[in-house]
């Protein structure tokens, strides 16, 4: 195999800031220096390809010299610091009286994954695949995000299995908030999925 020079189109300062994400991260884990495979920013940089390509990871790993598991290792470092800076859901709502907001929207979609198995009983008794969604007829799963009126998101649920209705999902982890902030002058716009969550 044969390695190339390649553009990214993000910019110096993304690498720079998910770097000292990652830089902090080591700090609070006590690791030591020169003993990780890639600084900082090449780790910044090798998630930041991801990301962006979507290409098979162990194989961007390859091309900075480090193994799969390495590559799959620190994939998932970068995931979580990044994770860690989302605001929660109270946090996203209050940015949003904060700012004016007229509304937020609440929408589902179901994430592509490969199959779990992982069985569960329908409402019809029947056993089925958890992570087998009937919306998308595949496997993934079920994660609610909350728009601004833009339609930028400023939160996302933990993920529920693909079966997961929408609705049931919303209620297990975010209609409680949307209630309290519609009560306060913040209400939430929803497609037919949702009906009979409204207040009224």
């Amino acid at each position: 195999m044969l390695a190339y020079p390649a553009m990214l189109d993000v910019s110096r300062e993304l690498v720079a800031f998910l770097a000292g994400l990652l830089a902090d991260e080591r700090t609070a884990r006590g690791t030591r220096t020169n003993t990780r495979a890639l600084s900082c920013g090449k780790q910044s940089l090798f998630a930041l390809v991801w990301f962006r390509e979507r290409r098979d990871v162990a194989l961007i790993g390859r091309g900075l010299g480090i193994s799969r598991a390495t590559a799959y290792r620190y994939l998932d470092e970068a995931i979580d610091v990044l994770a860690a800076q989302a605001p929660d859901l109270h946090e996203a709502l209050a940015r949003g009286h904060h700012e004016g907001w007229s509304h937020v929207m609440l929408d589902g979609k179901v994430v592509a994954t490969d199959r779990l198995r992982v069985k569960t009983t329908s409402k019809k008794g029947k056993i089925i695949d958890s992570w087998y969604s009937g919306k998308t007829h595949d496997f993934g799963g079920n994660i609610q995000a909350l728009t601004r009126p833009d339609g930028l998101p400023v939160w996302v649920s933990p993920v529920e299995p693909g079966s997961t209705h929408d609705l049931t999902a919303a209620r297990a982890h975010v209609l409680g908030a949307l209630y309290a902030a519609a009560g306060r002058g913040l209400p939430t716009l929803a497609d037919p999925g949702y009906d009979g969550a409204g207040l009224g």
